[in-house]
């Protein structure tokens, strides 16, 4: 008896419930149908396995429901987020050229660039480069750029003076530093955020977030 009061108010309930919505009541029941059938499934089945084309399925889908509204999902919210994270590794990854790469420059080429800076200490990487065509030896500005900070020596045409850590330490009030990072939508769209961080109090300012930084936008 207490079994089909229940069951007959229920039904009395849905129906009013039903009758509220005036767009597609059967829309809604069938939501509820769906919905608790699902919550059957998953007190009966331990752990899900769900195919690559699930994951991506579930979770695009996830970044446009609240995070409230998660508990829909056969997933821990962590784990909507691992395989979103893995779906934006995926985009990123790019097939490595093979074999090897810049060929090393040999311990007397690298002796020569030291002496060079160290001896000049007004010279700059291009002028040292320039120096090096004169003798037949063709490197890189780059290269005797990443030569000579390896040995410890700063840029021309102070070479003796102070380091850049004191330098930036002197003048970090009046330095302002700028650069991108990008963040992924839910359709995997990368979004471009141009930031400028004050490096006296590390205050960060967000200027702009563009899908297409060019040269003018950033101007």
């Amino acid at each position: 008896m207490l079994f089909s009061l229940v069951y007959f108010g229920l039904g009395r309930l849905l129906q009013t419930l039903a009758l509220t919505d005036r767009n597609d009541p059967a829309r809604d029941i069938e939501l509820l149908v769906l919905r608790h059938q699902l919550e059957v499934l998953s007190r009966q089945v331990g752990r899900a396995s769900f195919r690559r084309r699930d994951r991506l399925l579930l979770a695009a889908t996830s970044r446009l429901l609240p995070r409230e509204r998660w508990d829909v999902f056969l997933v821990k919210p962590r784990t909507l987020l691992r395989w979103h994270r893995e779906l934006v590794r995926r985009k990123w990854t790019y097939r490595r050229a093979l074999g090897p790469g810049r060929p090393r420059l040999d311990d007397g080429t690298v002796e020569l660039i030291l002496r060079l800076a160290r001896e000049n200490p007004r010279w700059g990487y291009q002028r040292v480069r320039g120096e090096l065509l004169k003798l037949g030896t063709a490197v890189s500005a780059t290269a005797i750029r990443t030569i000579v900070r390896h040995a410890g020596l700063g840029p021309a045409p102070r070479r003796g003076g102070p380091t850049w850590r004191q330098f930036l330490g002197q003048q970090a009030a009046a330095i302002l530093a700028c650069d991108f990072f990008t963040v992924e939508t839910a359709r995997l769209k990368t979004l471009y955020v141009l930031f400028f961080i004050e490096l006296s109090t590390r205050r960060v300012q967000r200027a702009g977030v563009s899908a297409h930084p060019h040269s003018a936008w950033i101007t």
